[in-house]
């Protein structure tokens, strides 16, 4: 065994003897031979409000700092473009008379937000805004060694542990080990890196606090102070305020400082404490900062990681996935490289386990929602501004939420829904008359609710009604009706606009959405090769329609409502167009059978109804689902990486879990250029983020989200197990998955047949769950019970645990 062996041996055996499950819980870790080469090879920290990344440098050691809340921008009032209401009969008309091309080019001039609007993804000094990294925590390490000792660095380690969400790079130089800790404590609220040796005044380093532009930094004693006031888009002093504090506390040795940094010279050993925030949802944030960090000075290292770790653990290790042992020696770069020829089940469990990770290290009951890049960013101008993409990317972030056992990291998505309603409503009034409230396909932390500034994208209107369906799903998982009760306004809101802004196509008299978009793909009209984005009705709009006019219909009637709103709908619901099949034998796009300018897209808008919807399925409308999948053989398996991740949920949703599984494959396709490329060029970088490229975050979350369907599903009103379990899988277990209607699920399967499961309720209700057609008997509790026409019924009380075993 090599000395790099025998540490990764001990790091996991310490592990294991600290965990209550000995036995049963694994060690999963990323590991790295050498330093980052660059920001995709770097480790994510966070706590849900800040974060970092080190590189793991042993000269040089960059550690780029994120805040969820650090953007410029302020709110956009010329947004709301009073004119544009003048040219929406116009624009109708002459979609009603098929001239889309002339429509658009009206939309082009007239229909769009005022002002800049996102400023086509560089907003950084535009009133939308960009979200940005705080800046760079850069230090220069200084190494003392006698000229007799060797001086190469052996045995390198860079780790993350997902189990306690601590990072760590550890390394031999001569004759002396260095360590560093790294880790975004949960509990207390700040970063937290520790440096040390384990030969006494072996730690020197300068420390440098730094960022390119609108930053002051000043130093007082063992502390970096940074601050300042991000750019409002208006030459204003409405910009969003900063403050970051950098401090050394130290174990021996001095701290001197130059014009720019601190340096610490022969210490034993080093904390570097870094405290952050803005005043966007702290108003006494410099207070907060300089509070923060006095208070974890005030306790030692190991309380304040095993305090983190505490409270990290209460949300990771709610669930588990086991489908092998896990390869905790081979370097993570290395296995991603693997995985394409090996098939290493173990892999795809520490990928799913990396996207919890994620969610719970990226954003808190407290904070924002997750951006593009969740959490993290190494640019002032993040790509695409890193803001919130409401025709997928932003919703994709959320699908592990509640399946994956992290029901209260809804919140954010909820909340920010919540708030985007009074702008949504002024948009709803100003660009279509309308009642209600909407939102198009792009908003930010000010709540942009408006059409884009260029129709081909911008012209979307179902953002806000794709967000009521979170807000459905989090009562749909829970059954809170208190909750439901807060929540209905929204819901009613976003389905009145469309009940007062819809209009009638000529040719059947549907009500359909005028005008429109299906994101982001453009069609021929007969007789024509220019592309054409604008149109009525597509597919998408009418799928998400009609499940936020169901979801509205449901939650009345469990609360006993009866509205203007519910009213209208019951008349309305069955004059929506059907999803209609091409004579091709694939599911249409658009209300016309038209010829799509790419139909490779990497939406694959129109198959919403198959997922994350319940419109679609092999079991209630089986020509649909054949529909689907023609739809998807022809869309192809290729995609950025969050289009491949989306068709991992598609799938798994048609019960292949073979083709699952191949688009698993697909996603965790080793990708190393980091430059913008929508068309190709999709995977996964070596820290496992997602490529787009560059990194989006949504793939992330797409990709744990589909290993979950693959296991569990129950949106066709009963609990399915393993219904699209790939065979590479044959053997395997899972604890804490969770379904609608209130229960939480473990299962164990052997040689591909489910073995054993676990219901445990989390609310009083009754769970059907579908038995497979192997199973010719089961027992709940050991006795047995029955099966009617291949499902069981428990009425279980909340709190209740039933085990059954399936023969």
């Amino acid at each position: 065994m090599t000395k790099l062996q025998s540490i990764l041996f001990a790091g996991i055996i310490i592990f294991l003897c600290s965990c209550e499950n000995k036995t049963e819980r694994q060690t999963l870790t990323l590991n790295f031979s050498e330093p980052a080469n660059r920001w995709e090879e770097t480790l994510p920290l966070g706590n849900g409000r800040i974060g970092m990344m080190p590189d793991g440098g042993i000269e040089k050691e960059k550690i780029v700092i994120n805040d969820i809340t650090m953007w410029s921008g302020s709110e956009d009032p010329e947004a709301f473009n009073p004119d544009a209401i003048e040219y929406l009969p116009e624009i109708q008309n002459l979609l009603l008379e098929g001239k889309n091309l002339e429509a658009q080019e009206l939309m082009y001039r007239h229909f769009r937000c005022g002002g800049q609007g996102s400023a086509f993804g560089n907003g950084k000094d535009a009133p939308y805004g960009c979200f940005q990294k705080v800046g760079d925590l850069d230090i220069d390490y200084s190494y003392n060694h006698n000229t007799n000792r060797d001086d190469s660095v052996r045995n390198y380690l860079r780790s993350l542990s997902l189990n306690n969400a601590v990072a760590s790079t550890q390394f031999e130089l001569g004759d002396v080990n260095y360590k560093r800790e790294y880790f975004a404590s949960h509990d207390d609220d700040l970063l937290v890196i520790k440096i040390s040796a384990d030969l006494k005044r072996s730690v020197s380093f300068k420390l440098n606090l730094n960022r390119s532009e609108r930053s002051d930094v000043t130093i007082e004693k063992n502390r970096l102070i940074m601050r300042g006031q991000l750019n409002d888009g208006y030459d204003g002093d409405k910009g969003l305020k900063y403050l970051t504090i950098a401090e050394i506390v130290n174990k021996g040795g001095e701290i001197s400082w130059d014009e720019s940094s601190l340096v610490l010279t022969n210490a034993d050993e080093a904390l570097i404490l870094v405290s952050t925030s803005t005043d966007m949802m702290d108003k006494d944030y410099e207070s907060t900062v300089v509070q923060l960090i006095t208070e974890a000075k005030r306790e030692s290292f190991d309380k304040l990681k095993q305090d983190h770790v505490d409270l990290y653990q209460e949300k990771f290790n709610r669930v588990e996935l086991y489908l092998g042992e896990q390869d905790n020696i081979t370097s993570t770069n290395q296995r991603l490289i693997n995985f394409q020829e090996n098939d290493d089940p173990a892999f795809a469990a520490l990928y799913f386990q990396f996207g919890r990770y994620l969610m719970i290290s990226g954003t808190n009951e407290k904070s924002m929602p997750l951006n593009l890049q969740g959490l993290w960013s190494n640019q002032l101008q993040t790509p695409w501004n890193g803001d919130y993409h409401l025709n997928i990317n932003l919703q994709m972030n959320y699908w592990p939420a509640e399946v994956c056992n992290l029901s209260e990291l809804h919140r954010p998505l909820i909340d920010f829904t919540r708030a985007l309603v009074p702008s949504g409503e002024k948009t709803a009034k100003t660009f279509y008359n309308a009642d209600g409230w909407v939102a198009h396909m792009m908003s930010n932390p000010w709540y942009y609710t408006a059409p884009g500034e260029h129709a081909s994208w911008g012209a979307t209107n179902t953002g806000g009604a794709w967000l009521c369906e979170h807000i459905w799903e989090h009562y749909s998982f829970n059954r809170d009706e208190e909750y439901l009760r807060s929540v209905y306004p929204i819901l009613a809101g976003a389905a009145e606009f469309f009940l007062t802004s819809m209009i009638r196509e000529p040719k059947n008299g549907w009500l359909v959405t005028a005008p429109s978009s299906s994101p982001e793909n453009a069609f021929y009209l007969p007789d024509s090769e220019e592309p054409v984005f604008v149109c009525m009705g597509p597919t998408m709009d009418v799928q998400i329609i009609k499940e936020l006019f169901t979801n509205t219909l449901k939650a009345s009637e469990i609360l006993e409502i009866e509205d203007f709103v519910t009213k209208r709908i019951i008349e309305v619901i069955d004059q929506l167009p059907p999803m209609q099949i091409s004579s091709n034998g694939y599911l249409q796009e658009w209300l016309e059978d038209y010829r799509e300018q790419d139909p490779k897209h990497r939406h694959v808008s129109h198959l919403y109804g198959l997922y994350p919807s319940d419109q679609i399925s092999p079991e209630v409308t089986p020509d649909l689902a054949e529909a689907a999948r023609k739809t998807l053989n022809r869309r192809g398996d290729e995609g950025t990486g969050w289009s491949r991740a989306w068709k991992i949920n598609f799938w798994a949703r048609l019960h292949d879990g073979d083709r699952a599984y191949k688009l698993l494959k697909s996603l965790l396709e080793p990708a190393y250029g980091d430059g913008v490329n929508m068309r190709s060029g999709g995977g996964t970088y070596p820290n496992l983020f997602c490529a787009h490229p560059p990194f989006q975050i949504d793939g992330n979350f797409g990709g744990t989200s589909g290993i979950a369907e693959m296991l569990i599903q129950s949106h066709n009103g009963y609990i399915n197990l393993l219904p699209a379990l790939p065979g590479k899988w044959s053997d395997g277990s899972f604890k804490g998955l969770r379904a609608r209607g209130g229960a939480e699920i473990d299962a164990k399967w052997e040689n591909s047949r489910l073995t054993e499961a676990i219901i445990k309720a989390e609310v009083s209700n009754s769970f059907k769950i579908k038995t497979p057609d192997y199973v010719t008997s089961v027992t709940a509790n050991g006795k047995k019970i029955s099966i009617d026409s291949s499902y069981i019924t428990l009425n279980m009380n909340s709190g209740e645990k039933i085990e059954l075993k399936f023969n």
